[in-house]
């Protein structure tokens, strides 16, 4: 009686044994490691120690280059009829880029087949005075006079011609044609169908490079004594996350710009790619030394602000990465500081180590 009573109980306690272990085994976590699609969206950078150094923030806007720069203006008054570029077109030397309605062009025109006509009247005549003068009746006086009025007359007619092949003039459309003074981008316009040109207009247009251009630095008053000529900066540009683009300050205004009450630096850089573009505005950065102090730094772009605390993951393999909090001495734009808590050697990730830290949470 005993034994059937025993058979049921070890078996309810086998069944129970088996549901708590399998209970253990689902609730024990899986590893989480880097597969190989998120290894190739991840930057890992070796940490290192760099000389201590302070930022100087500053802000300006890119310009073109005013000495690699070509200005249009018109020497003569008319109506635009047509335009065929737009801002920021790439123009090559000789493209016609308006055309110009204009009544000096009929006037020069005029003004050709009159000396033309003049011309030959004036040829025959010297024609004319040469056979008298051989057969003793004119002067050389008479002649000489011939051949110096068919000169001028010959002077004048060049003249009108130089001037309508300047302006591209067009007999069959009678208008003028602007053409593009040399290659480059057009970077300002002030020139539309139906606008009236006058002497004294603006330039119409304005054509660069842009292989090198400008960027005008804002400095107030409490940088002063930080920004000197030949300071080397960093140069970056919403356009362009994370890009850094290399110069130097070459001049530094000695009067302040009235309307925005600041002193403006130039700093003059290569455009390589054409990447930076006239009007785009820049965050200047300017590295000032603090006495060669040495200390082990990483990137700023490393730290992770979460939870009212910052944070790197410090790579040590695919499937160990660790998420330690840091407390830096230091800090500017590109660098944090440590003087413990991080060794130098180690390896931190510093791209799209959001995604990575959301999954070592879960």
């Amino acid at each position: 009686m005993k034994k059937h009573i025993l058979l049921p109980i070890l078996g309810l306690m086998l069944v129970y044994g088996c549901d708590k272990k399998e209970a253990i085994k689902d609730t024990k976590e899986e590893q989480f490691c880097i597969d190989k699609n998120l290894k190739e969206k991840i930057t890992i950078e070796l940490i290192q120690k760099r000389t201590v150094s302070e930022s100087i923030n500053l802000t300006g806007n890119i310009t073109y280059n005013n000495d690699h720069v070509v200005q249009f203006n018109s020497l003569v008054e008319g109506i635009i009829t047509k335009t065929t570029f737009s801002l920021g077109d790439y123009v090559k030397k000789g493209q016609v880029l308006a055309e110009i309605k204009s009544t000096e062009l009929n006037g020069m025109q005029s003004e050709s087949k009159s000396l033309q006509s003049q011309l030959s009247v004036a040829q025959r005549q010297l024609q004319a005075t040469k056979s008298m003068f051989d057969d003793g009746i004119a002067s050389q006086k008479d002649l000489l006079q011939a051949q110096s009025e068919l000169d001028i007359l010959k002077s004048s007619l060049e003249n009108v011609k130089a001037n309508l092949a300047m302006f591209s003039a067009s007999s069959e459309r009678a208008v003028f044609q602007i053409k593009a003074p040399t290659e480059g981008y057009v970077v300002a316009k002030n020139i539309s169908p139906g606008m009236q040109i006058t002497n004294g207009s603006e330039s119409l247009f304005t054509i660069s490079d842009l292989k090198e251009i400008w960027v005008l630095v804002n400095v107030y008053t409490s940088n002063l004594k930080n920004v000197t000529e030949n300071m080397l900066v960093d140069v970056t540009t919403p356009a362009y996350p994370g890009e850094v683009f290399k110069g130097k300050i070459t001049m530094l205004s000695k009067v302040f710009d009235a309307e925005e009450h600041v002193l403006k630096a130039r700093i003059v850089m290569e455009n390589k790619n054409l990447k930076l573009k006239p009007g785009m505005t820049a965050d200047i950065v300017i590295d000032k030394s603090l006495g060669g102090e040495i200390l082990v730094a990483v990137p700023a772009k490393a730290a992770i602000f979460d939870n009212n605390r910052d944070y790197i993951l410090i790579y040590k393999d695919d499937c160990t990465i660790e998420s330690r909090e840091i407390n830096p001495i230091k800090k500017n734009n590109n660098w944090i500081y440590f003087d413990k808590g991080v060794k130098e050697g180690e390896k931190v990730i510093t791209k799209n180590h959001l995604l990575i830290q959301e999954r070592l949470k879960n």
